[in-house]
């Protein structure tokens, strides 16, 4: 029976993720701050779960508690970075960019250093994390998210760099989903939003295929390719 770890199982895509591996014969160690989420997860199906509650920006306890996690899980295969957090920010608050920074920057890059070290030491693994179709360009409604979720791209292709020269079986996969119907999704006027099953679905296939890069759902790549492509001088008045 494979082991995985969800950072963020309490709602959303990380929620979803932790019932379909589940379903597939996985022991799953959930994580996430809200507890009664994560108990009540554990409760749909008592034997496949494992909980730890903590919150990614305290970063200390984080690694002390993966550590216990993947002792009870007995190793670990598959951990999957699905915490986050992004709010609209036109009036840019600071308290908003600085929470969103310590989230999807600091507490994310202590759960990859730590997943990536294990695996190292015991040569496999599979590490995955949903970053974000957003981290592609810059945003005025939202700056410090698209900015995080950049930095998420970019610091998932330096671990993939290593892994090519480790010559080991390690895997590094990045998610980039468009808009999905999870509390994350916010603003007016928006389209081509896709619900949780759906996306999650698409996500499990590409981490079975160990895919580098996926877009989820499939249609959002031509998103992606649309939004690399259009000039600075349009996109700077959009």
């Amino acid at each position: 029976m494979k082991k995985a770890i969800i950072i963020g199982a309490t709602s959303g895509i990380g929620n979803g993720l932790a019932k379909l591996l589940a379903d597939n014969n996985y022991k799953v160690g959930i994580t996430g701050r809200r507890t009664e989420l994560l108990n009540k997860l554990k409760n749909e199906n008592p034997n496949s779960y494992f909980i730890k509650s903590f919150d990614v920006t305290d970063t200390k306890i984080a690694v002390e508690k993966l550590e216990e996690l993947a002792t009870e899980l007995g190793g670990l295969d598959l951990l999957i970075i699905s915490s986050g957090t992004g709010d609209l920010n036109e009036k840019l608050d600071y308290e908003i960019e600085k929470r969103t920074i310590e989230t999807n920057v600091t507490g994310f890059t202590c759960v990859a250093n730590w997943a990536f070290n294990y695996f190292e030491h015991q040569k496999r693994g599979h590490l995955v994390a949903i970053s974000s179709v957003g981290g592609l360009r810059g945003s005025r409604i939202a700056p410090a998210y698209n900015a995080t979720k950049a930095y998420q791209i970019n610091y998932l292709e330096g671990l993939r760099q290593k892994v090519t020269n480790l010559k080991e079986p390690i895997f590094v996969t990045d998610i980039r989903p468009g808009l999905v119907d999870t509390e994350m999704a916010k603003g007016e006027g928006l389209f081509w939003v896709m619900p949780v099953e759906k996306t999650v679905r698409q996500i499990y296939k590409a981490i079975i295929s160990k895919k580098k890069v996926a877009y989820v759902t499939k249609r959002w790549q031509l998103i992606a390719i649309i939004l690399k492509r259009i000039p600075r001088s349009i996109y700077d008045k959009m």
